[in-house]
């Protein structure tokens, strides 16, 4: 608790002041000392006792509260910034302007060493706002230096910024400087270091220099360029092409991207990385900057063979029913002539096709039943005449790869060089999204490219929001001819620029980005990087694939049209030569 007091100590009233200058925006603060404070504070606020059963879960439960800027006075406050460094890679809440003051537990200059011990720590390097209130025994009164790290600038970050002097006598700070003066406004030239490797339309790598500002270009590229000149920072590249997107381990290191980030090697982390859920969990997440939907070109339904051109005028169920027509008539004529079952199948099979009988029939039964199969076999003769005439002109195809249900039916297999593609549909629990998962492969980019001619499996590629591609390498020129697009999206996701936990830079992504969707810059970079370096014959394939049967030609009749007729034609007639011959054996015999 914090009590009010006729008389505060000087450190007290100093605090008061910082707290009402300063952390009226705070949801809540966190006290972290032994002894209570003694004035009145009209803010949300919660004390932890560091001597306590466990500082780390002490921080951790006022952490998920809210309670996010803190208050400390301690023996030892690097035991602090190690435990704070551990909540906030624990924690789910995040804040991008953490405030931590650090005040002495006496007023001696002994515990000057000690707190200014702070700001070399590895851990205090990702918080640009820590103030530290130091003993200052210079002077006649009580006195207490304001001092924070040098934070901005090309080098020398740890260096102790002397920002003010408070003195008791006076109760005023002697230049009235800004306590927190880190707002991530002007950086001085920091570097940032950025995590990617070469993915087309967003990181493209490698560059001449000549022709594209420092060899590098894409659409999150551009992002982080223009971020830097907001903010007045230098950009360095940290690419591992090798794992590409990588992955996050248990213990908390990783590979890639993923792996630069959670381990600190990097500030930022871009190149298509997605809104996942685990890695929610372990790093943050700016504002989403491009939308993409994931979907896979699929070998292209080819045209049908000739030998099913016959059987095309009329579906399955509809040849079923034909079937059982034929059955019924030959035992309905069979009923009609006593039992007799001579010539019942080739009468009935005749008049199914138009044919007429030589004989009217000696009774009205007969007769009725060739009545009705002629007029049957005229309206079936008709409409087949009808449907085959358009199978011949009209090219027909292959049943074509549409839908999720289609690719899972078809038991045929998707992928890319990295698993990343199933990270958003990993956790799904359809039966369906299971099985497409399981259909998902990696391969190596050149075994990629050699399957891209053997149409045994589907592409994964990305819809981008301005209507181009994200298309892997391995398709090329020739291979994409052979593909057309799904109708049917697998699922969409939102990119977003990746950053440690609680980084100090969200907050100024995120606004940056929002700038940019709201000048529509996103999009106008999206058409700007696909016209400079995307392949464009590959782009307009894929955009038109699902076009390229409308506008093929009517052609006149050709012999590969009625081939398929003949062969059954020739096989019909060898089976009947081979029924004859063995009826010719059997009666001889």
């Amino acid at each position: 608790m914090i009590f009010i007091k006729s008389i505060l100590t000087p450190i007290e009233i100093l605090l008061q002041t910082i707290l009402y200058r300063y952390f009226q925006s705070s949801y809540c603060i966190a006290f972290v000392s032994s002894e209570l404070f003694r004035f009145d504070y009209n803010k949300t606020f919660v004390h932890i006792d560091p001597e306590g059963r466990n500082l780390t879960n002490d921080l951790l439960e006022v952490s998920e509260m809210g309670c996010l800027d803190y208050i400390v006075r301690v023996n030892e406050p690097k035991d602090f910034i190690q435990n704070f460094d551990k909540v906030v890679h624990l924690g789910n809440t995040r804040k991008s302007d953490r405030k931590i003051v650090f005040l002495p537990e006496s007023y001696n200059i002994d515990v000057v060493g000690n707190l200014m011990e702070i700001l070399t720590m590895k851990e205090t390097t990702f918080i640009p706002n820590v103030l530290i209130v130091a003993p200052s025994t210079n002077q006649s009164c009580e006195s207490y230096d304001l001092i924070t790290h040098k934070y901005i600038g090309l080098s020398n970050h740890n260096e102790p910024l002397y920002l003010d002097l408070w003195s008791s006598c006076t109760k005023q700070f002697t230049k009235n400087n800004n306590l927190f003066p880190h707002d991530m406004s002007n950086m001085h030239g920091k570097v940032v270091k950025v995590a990617c490797f070469t993915y087309k339309p967003y990181v493209l790598l490698d560059l001449n220099s000549t022709l594209v500002p420092f060899g590098r270009d894409g659409m999150e590229i551009r992002i982080i360029e223009e971020f830097c000149r907001w903010v007045n920072c230098s950009v360095e590249i940290v690419r591992d092409d090798k794992h590409q997107w990588g992955e996050i381990y248990e213990n908390m290191t990783g590979v890639g991207v993923l792996g630069s980030l959670v381990e600190d090697r990097v500030d930022l982390g871009i190149t298509a990385l997605y809104s996942w859920y685990e890695e929610y969990l372990a790093l943050d997440f700016s504002a989403p900057c491009i939308r993409t939907g994931i979907t896979c070109i699929a070998p292209a339904p080819r045209l049908l063979a000739s030998w099913e051109t016959p059987f095309l005028p009329f579906t399955l169920y509809m040849w079923i029913a034909i079937f059982f027509t034929f059955l019924y008539a030959s035992f309905a004529l069979t009923f009609a002539q006593g039992g007799s079952t001579k010539n019942v199948f080739l009468t009935t099979f005749g008049m199914m096709i138009t044919q007429s009988q030589s004989d009217v029939g000696q009774s009205w039964r007969i007769r009725s039943i060739t009545g009705w199969l002629l007029i049957t076999g005229l309206v079936l003769d008709n409409a087949y005449g009808g449907g085959l005439a358009s199978t011949f002109t009209v090219p027909k195809y292959e049943k074509s790869i549409d839908t999720i249900k289609d690719i899972v039916d078809k038991k045929m297999e998707w992928g890319a060089t990295h698993d990343a593609w199933i990270f958003s549909l990993a956790l799904s629990q359809e039966t369906q999204i299971k099985q497409l998962v399981n259909q998902f492969k990696t391969y190596s980019f050149e075994e990629l490219e050699r399957k891209s001619y053997s149409r045994s499996m589907a592409f994964s590629i990305e819809k981008l929001p301005a209507g181009y591609y994200a298309i892997g390498e391995y398709i090329t020129e020739k291979a994409v001819l052979d593909f057309t697009i799904m109708l049917e999206d697998f699922y969409y996701e939102q990119c977003v620029v990746m950053l440690r936990k609680s980084s100090a830079y969200t907050n100024k992504m995120n606004e940056l980005i929002g700038r940019l969707h709201e000048s529509g810059l996103l999009l106008a970079w999206e058409t700007q990087v696909a016209l400079t370096h995307l392949n464009y014959q590959v782009q307009l394939e894929v955009k038109l694939s699902r076009s390229k049967k409308d506008v093929e030609k009517i052609e006149p009749l050709a012999l590969r049209h009625v081939l398929g007729v003949f062969i059954l034609y020739g096989l019909g007639i060898i089976i009947s030569i081979v029924i004859f011959i063995l009826e010719i054996i059997i009666n001889k015999n």
